[in-house]
């Protein structure tokens, strides 16, 4: 057996958490290999939020651009070239890819000891990896401390004839030159939702097709329909309840069969786009041979601190199962760092968590909602109030949804909120760290907030708990 390349820590995959942590560890003087098998950078710069992201920008200025009259601006048909939205959209993430690759360049010229193995990797024992590199040879190598970061991958449909037909996800769906002609979405989650309302503005029909009785489950039940009450406005067709069955391919289109509250449904579009959720990339690490658990998903269990059942081991990141939020990752990356290097004694024990849908208005959500605070007893006071009633939305004719802010009656705290506005995740981020910071509601209820401004309207919100 060949001799393993020792080094103090080896860190598997590059996405936000990845691409630090072998840099932090080399600048701390420590010898590290970092193991990529695809592009650098993982699934947020290359196939996740900065492409799609980048295509939502898009969508919103068609949207825009068709509403140009609203505002006293003329302006003739409006279409959407696919093919440039594309190219500006690879345009951007080929300029992360390099931002990475250059400091990653740079930490292993000022430190010698960060070593790039391109190639993917599976253990051979608790400790020790086997690379397949792309150049087709093999490498061995060993140390105390590995960190596993090799993310997740959209989940296959797997109804009946899929196999068989082409079923676009989140990430070959960005690559189309052309123009759906009539998009089926088969999920209503955040992906689903996404993608449903960009190529409804790009200009495709657009069915979406979710299981559950009603959008985003997890949300309150106002949430949820103010968001359906959108896309109806937004021209897209909502089947919920409806679970599809079946899918095959005629005469150039695709026939989806779905059992539906009133039975059976047959659904014709051009392209299938299959959102429904993600799984794991744990099957080539060969997790056994190294004794780490995993749940029936494929995702490693850690504990509080992120370490696995095999002592020096830790997953961070959508491979570990839970949000798949690229702050989450990076956020692992912090906890990780401190404990690690810095001596500290961070866990992920009571940490909140944020998130924000891209949809138009956005939906940024952080803490408990009404729904999860009532079922755990909390006795709350909620406030709520319609965009209409903001002067900045009425101003910029975003008056589309609302803020809704969940309080503890009796100390004050703010426990949770959504925002459904335009830049509804940059509200929340605002309550988010009154939150974080402890503070009674009422901070942001008399706190001086520039006017006009998006915030000002959390003074109304807050001030709506007193009337």
């Amino acid at each position: 057996m060949p001799q393993a390349t020792p080094y103090d820590a080896i860190v598997i995959g590059t996405s936000r958490g990845g691409k630090f942590l072998p840099i932090a560890f080399a600048q701390a003087g420590r010898k590290v290999a970092l193991i990529e098998c695809d592009h650098l950078g993982g699934v947020c710069v290359n196939v996740g939020c900065t492409p799609t992201k980048t295509m939502v920008a898009s969508a919103r200025v068609a949207a825009l651009a068709r509403r140009g009259a609203d505002y006293g601006v003329h302006n003739g048909p409006v279409s959407v070239d696919l093919q440039a939205v594309r190219q500006r959209k690879q345009a951007i993430v080929e300029e992360g890819r390099s931002n990475y690759k250059n400091r990653l360049t740079a930490a292993q010229e000022a430190t010698h000891g960060l070593d790039l193995l391109q190639g993917e990797a599976h253990f051979l024992a608790p400790k020790t990896l086997e690379v397949q590199l792309t150049s087709g040879e093999t490498q061995q190598i060993t140390a105390p401390l590995i960190l596993i970061n090799a993310g997740a991958r959209p989940a296959p449909l797997t109804i009946k004839g899929a196999e068989c037909v082409p079923v676009l996800n989140s990430s070959s769906v960005m690559e189309l030159d052309t123009l759906p002609d009539h998009l089926l979405v088969i999920g209503g989650g955040y992906v689903g939702l996404e993608f449903s309302q960009m190529f409804r503005r790009f200009g495709s029909q657009v069915t979406l097709i979710e299981r559950q009785p009603r959008l985003l489950m997890s949300e309150d039940e106002d949430v949820s329909e103010a968001i359906a009450e959108l896309f109806r406005q937004d021209g897209i067709t909502m089947l919920t309840g409806t679970t599809p069955e079946q899918v095959e391919q005629r005469d150039g289109r695709l026939h989806l069969t779905a059992r539906t509250p009133h039975g059976e449904q047959q659904l014709s579009g051009s392209h299938l786009l299959a959102a429904v959720g993600r799984i794991p990339n744990t099957e080539a690490l060969t997790l056994d041979a190294a004794g780490i658990h995993q749940d029936a998903k494929g995702s490693i269990q850690v504990n509080e601190r992120l370490e696995t059942n095999v002592p020096g081991i830790y997953a961070l990141g959508d491979v570990k199962g839970g949000p798949a939020f690229t702050h989450v990752t990076y956020n692992d990356f912090i906890i990780l760092r401190t404990n690690l290097l810095e001596h500290g004694n961070a866990s992920t024990q009571d940490r909140v968590v944020p998130n924000t849908i891209f949809i138009d208005p956005e939906l940024g959500r952080v803490g408990l909602s009404e729904q999860e605070a009532r079922a755990q007893g909390c006795n709350i006071r909620v406030a709520k109030v319609p965009m209409t009633q903001v002067a900045r939305a009425i101003e910029t004719g975003e008056t589309r949804g609302f803020m809704k802010a969940i309080v503890d009656a009796e100390t004050h705290q703010i426990l949770g909120c959504a925002m459904l506005s335009a830049e509804g995740g940059e509200l929340m981020t605002i309550v988010q760290f009154v939150m974080l910071g402890k503070l009674p509601y009422t901070a942001l209820r008399d706190g001086m907030i520039t006017h006009p401004t998006l915030a000002e309207g959390l003074n109304n919100l807050f001030l709506a708990l007193d009337a």
